[in-house]
């Protein structure tokens, strides 16, 4: 086009700029309004069901398993925040690529060198896009949050930040870990969901099964109803039953459903509460040494 050409037409030309300008702005506000909207209608229902569980394992689940306002709320804020930016960044090019389109510059040398710049970008820099990938998908399926403990194979630890690029973990030494997100391969969440104590509890082999069942449902019974564990356990501990009986031991078995990470706690407390009560109905224990045969 003749330079004379877009002076004779800078009138127009400044126009169509300005309405472009506007458009896109529009455009804009509107896409992120929408955004927002969306993830706040999403938070809402979240929040009803949520508040709809009846039952105390139900609710306690929830919250073991990150479905708690709190937890709706951060990770919407931050898939907003992230759907934002990437509206922003699209407009953006868009919008100045319809500008230089207006101004007749070609846009074919620019795209093409913008494409091979691209290309060898990609290839120097394969590792940082794989982190923002995988940081985008472990954000938008809620893998794991700040303040899970989390194992990433790489090591274990409670989430102290999670960005696109890298995660912060904290292990039990207190040492801080940043791992890239692109070198996380599978991921074991400690924290959501639910766990489960197996809980062996040992008695002579001679005691009478039935009175040793009495005894620790009872137990159970007592400790399901202890306001101290109505948040820890998500439902009655079960007496399974007479797991083995080898030698002169008689093994019970007790599964508990905790939350995530209570499992050994559980497992702990209902092993103490035995003990005594065992002692006191005049259950004997396992016998650490075999007893001889007596002599004929």
């Amino acid at each position: 086009m003749n330079p004379l050409a877009v002076t004779w037409q800078f009138p127009e030309t400044l126009i169509l700029i300005g309405i472009t300008l506007v458009v896109a702005a529009i455009v804009t506000w509107l896409l992120r309004r929408s955004v927002t909207v969306v993830t706040n209608r999403a938070l809402e229902l979240a929040e009803r069901n949520a508040e709809g569980r009846a039952s105390r394992a139900d609710q306690l689940l929830a919250q073991a398993s990150g479905m708690t306002k709190e937890r709706y709320a951060k990770r919407a804020a931050t898939i907003s925040s992230l759907l934002h930016s990437m509206i922003t960044v699209v407009m953006s090019t868009l919008t100045v690529l319809t500008v230089l389109s207006i101004l007749d510059v070609p846009l074919l040398p620019i795209l093409t060198s913008a494409g091979v710049g691209g290309v060898a970008l990609a290839f120097g820099a394969q590792s940082l896009v794989k982190d923002y990938i995988s940081g985008v998908f472990m954000i938008i399926e809620d893998q794991y949050g700040v303040g899970d403990t989390i194992d990433t194979g790489v090591v274990a630890g409670t989430v102290e930040e999670v960005n696109l690029r890298v995660t912060k973990l904290r292990d039990d030494t207190g040492q801080i870990w940043y791992v890239r997100n692109g070198e996380i391969t599978r991921i074991g969440n400690r924290t959501q969901g639910w766990s489960t104590a197996n809980v062996d509890i040992q008695v002579a082999a001679s005691s009478d099964p039935q009175a040793v069942l009495d005894v620790l449902r009872g137990l159970v019974d007592a400790m399901d109803v202890d306001p101290a564990w109505d948040h820890v356990l998500l439902e009655k501990p079960n007496v399974a039953g007479v797991d083995s009986v080898i030698g002169g031991t008689m093994t019970v078995k007790i599964f508990a459903k905790t939350e995530p990470g209570k499992g050994p706690m559980v497992q702990r407390e209902i092993l103490e509460r035995a003990v005594p009560a065992l002692a006191q109905a005049g259950i004997q224990r396992p016998s650490v040494f075999p007893q001889a045969a007596a002599p004929e």
